[in-house]
């Protein structure tokens, strides 16, 4: 009568707060989402949330349903796991490289938590490479690479983590705080602080700013987040970051943060692989951990879109 999909449909909606953001995290339009709750409630001749409430207000009946599924969910993924290593038939490694500054809130809890499952898979995540890490993925000198600029490489895949939104961070005293978003025109007289990567690979150039072939009126980097927090603050500039790495410091009212334009900057982060390791049973549970571990401790985070899932 209750199937695995029911509960994971109910986590995605205790999570998310919302059947739109449900349905984007298991994959379903919302209508599609929407009959199969309606089906779950026939079933057990009970409603099981409260309509037209946000966060969403479980019943009793969703509650024991929500209990179950917190029991039962981590069983079934132990025992896929411990399946899929019965299955393997040689050991792994897993050396990665991440062309993500910001990324290592959420990819650190990944590899403890698949460290523990994985024993057998030397995990490495070298420092101070000199190479460009998408090429090396594909010469086999890396086995993955977190990045959010998937180039077309032969042989090379990108599984698509989760969509982020790209914020610009002020001062909490700036006249753009008060704004509801900006223009890339409102740049053009702004100290922009960013990461020491190429400019081409920060959305806020290949998004917002070339498009509109505006410029900042300088440029400065820094190599750590808390470091260009610090420089915001201060008001000696502004920069874009992810919304999740922005979110302790606005939760700590420190900065302030505004939309990039209208409708705002979204980018998908992917984790890159050899086409060969995708389908190893440790590979594909590091990539279903990371896109659990990643909606589990980041803030504002969405699926990625089908669009994102068809790049290879």
């Amino acid at each position: 009568m209750i199937e695995l999909r029911h509960l994971r449909t109910l986590l995605a909606l205790r999570e998310t707060g919302s059947l739109v953001e449900a349905a984007e995290r298991v994959h379903l339009t919302q209508s599609a989402l929407s009959h199969q709750l309606k089906d779950l409630e026939s079933r057990v001749d009970s409603p099981l949330f409260m309509r037209k409430t946000r966060p969403v207000e479980f019943t009793r009946a969703g509650l024991r349903l929500l209990a179950l599924a917190d029991q039962i969910l981590p069983e079934v993924r132990k025992a896929e796991r411990d399946l899929a290593r019965m299955a393997g038939t040689e050991m792994g490694r897993l050396h990665m490289a991440i062309e993500c500054h910001s990324c290592f809130q959420w990819l650190m809890p990944t590899v403890d938590y698949f460290r523990d499952h994985w024993p057998e898979v030397e995990i490495d995540i070298p420092s101070g490479h000199h190479f460009d890490p998408l090429p090396a993925l594909a010469r086999e000198q890396l086995d993955l690479v977190i990045t959010a600029d998937p180039q077309p490489i032969e042989g090379v895949h990108y599984a698509p983590l989760f969509r982020y939104e790209g914020l610009l961070a002020v001062a909490r005293q700036h006249p753009l705080a008060s704004q509801g978003f900006v223009t890339p025109e409102a740049l053009a007289d702004e100290t922009l602080i960013t990461y020491p990567v190429e400019q081409s690979r920060l959305d806020v150039f290949s998004q917002f700013l070339t498009p509109a072939n505006v410029r900042p009126r300088e440029i400065r980097t820094a190599e750590l987040t808390i470091m260009m927090m610090q420089l915001v603050a201060s008001g000696r500039g502004v920069c874009a970051l992810p919304n999740w790495a922005l979110s302790e410091y606005l939760e700590r009212d420190y900065v302030s943060a505004v939309k990039l334009g209208e409708q705002g900057v979204w980018s998908t982060l992917y984790a890159a692989v050899r086409e060969e390791t995708l389908e190893a049973p440790w590979m594909q549970d590091f990539l279903r951990t990371a896109q659990e571990t990643s909606f589990a401790v980041l803030n504002g985070i969405k699926p990625a879109t089908r669009d994102a899932e068809s790049i290879a």
